[in-house]
């Protein structure tokens, strides 16, 4: 019995896991983008330092896979995002009750824990830089801590970049 709770808790704390949703143009050959670079003109929704952070992420996974970041590159990079603050969705239950016969009285409330959370909706863009065209896009959604240290920061953006180009480029 305890391994089944153990297999059950386990299959839905991975199934909260943060989904990435990817589209692309599947006549694309990947194989011919080695360099890439940024828009000059991103406009992320996001302050300076959160876009450095991206940045910073992308740059090291890329550098990691071989490709070079260059000022002639092959594709471009774009990123927007929205964000929008939400409550943290823990909370601890109270409940005081009391009845007798066929009648019942009961009042309830709730407790939050924890601080809010930020929603982030992101989305990547990969562009043919010789073509002005889209090849790769990825969507994702996650939450963070409003109240994140730069460090925590930090490790969400790494975290998500990794997790968003896992599949990049795609495998068929």
């Amino acid at each position: 019995m305890k391994c089944l709770s153990f297999i059950l808790l386990t299959m839905i704390l991975v199934s909260c896991g943060t989904a990435v949703n990817y589209d692309y143009e599947r006549s694309t050959d990947f194989s011919r983008y080695t360099s890439y670079n940024y828009y000059g003109d991103i406009e992320s929704g996001l302050n300076q330092l959160d876009n450095d952070r991206i940045k910073g992420a992308i740059d090291s996974l890329f550098q990691q896979r071989g490709f070079i970041k260059s000022s002639s590159p092959d594709f471009l990079i774009n990123f927007y995002a929205s964000e929008m603050i939400t409550s943290s969705g823990s909370s601890i239950g109270i409940g005081v009750g009391g009845g007798g016969g066929n009648v019942g009285v009961g009042v309830s409330g709730g407790i939050p824990i924890g601080g809010n959370a930020i929603l982030q909706k992101m989305t990547i863009d990969l562009v043919d830089a010789s073509e002005d065209q889209l090849f790769w896009k990825a969507i994702v959604e996650s939450k963070y801590s409003e109240n994140a240290t730069p460090e925590q920061r930090t490790d969400h953006y790494n975290k998500l970049m990794l997790k968003i180009f896992k599949k990049y480029p795609p495998i068929e």
